[in-house]
């Protein structure tokens, strides 16, 4: 099976994997994870216009975050799960379909009939759904609209992925902010229907960096909140004999609840990378 994958700073030679992922990830993963993404913004598509006339569904802000999280390398690699996800997507697209339907008689308007992700059909297999994977992903792209233009393109995604494994974090700790919910639906739409033009492109990359702003603040107040102020902290650096654990990522809940749930049982709970922080957190410590 051919792959071109481009989805994270890792991929080889800043050019592109092409047989499989320097970090792992398969080609089918690769074209479903590109699929995943077209998903998100036929969804967008509808719930975008349905908030410009008020009305708005949390299941489809959820799924939306959540979703671009899974795209994210090294979250999941698994091609069962990334099918289950966008079989629900399809389910998620309609329920946002019918948000923006009743939004649009509730106002006296017409309705717009939208094309592109929007029209997306799910495949009725793995195999179909990795297909339309491979016509959706970056090389469909660069043929028809350009490096430059693709490249911002992938530049904003990347952000809107890294921005939702944020708001994910702080959502689960209990901070959300209906603003940032907004701009992922109006971002994931211009990425849709007008995401050819540079100066505009480069607009909007400069605000989904203002938008993060937002978000890496109510994920420290999500943070500070639950597990207090960090404090310099000594880090132990060697290992201790043991059976344990290596927590990587970055969700501080999953680690308090590893913690607990390890308490008195002699299981050694290592850290690293992102989470290598959580030493610090006088509610975790």
């Amino acid at each position: 099976m051919s792959m071109f994958c481009y989805q994270c700073e890792q991929t080889a030679k800043g050019t592109g994997c092409t047989q499989f992922g320097v970090c792992g990830k398969d080609p089918e993963v690769a074209a479903l994870q590109d699929l995943l993404v077209h998903v998100v913004k036929g969804i967008s598509m509808y719930a975008h216009r349905a908030r410009v006339l008020g009305a708005k569904d949390a299941a489809v802000d959820h799924y939306v975050i959540e979703a671009l999280f899974t795209t994210v390398t090294n979250v999941n690699f698994d091609a069962q799960r990334m099918k289950e996800i966008i079989c629900q997507g399809a389910k998620i697209k309609d329920k946002a379909k019918a948000l923006y339907q009743s939004a649009v008689r509730k106002a006296g308007n017409l309705e717009e009939t939208l094309g592109g992700p929007a029209a997306w059909k799910a495949a009725a297999d793995c195999e179909g759904l990795v297909k339309e994977g491979q016509e959706v992903g970056i090389q469909a792209r660069v043929s028809t609209l350009g490096a430059d233009a693709t490249g911002l393109q992938e530049l904003l995604t990347y952000g809107l992925k890294g921005m939702a494994a944020y708001a994910e974090h702080a959502r689960i700790l209990g901070k959300e902010d209906d603003a940032v919910y907004a701009y992922f639906h109006e971002a994931l739409d211009f990425l849709a229907h007008d995401g050819a033009a540079v100066d505009k492109l480069l607009g909007m990359n400069l605000k989904c960096g203002e938008v993060n702003l937002c978000v890496m603040q109510l994920l420290d107040a999500a943070n500070t909140g639950a597990y207090g102020t960090p404090q310099p902290t000594p880090v132990r650096i060697t290992p201790k004999k043991g059976k344990c654990i290596l927590v990587s990522g970055h969700d501080l809940k999953d680690l308090d609840e590893l913690l607990r749930q390890t308490e008195g049982k002699g299981i050694n709970i290592y850290t690293h990378g992102e989470m290598l922080p959580a030493n610090a957190y006088p509610g975790l410590k």
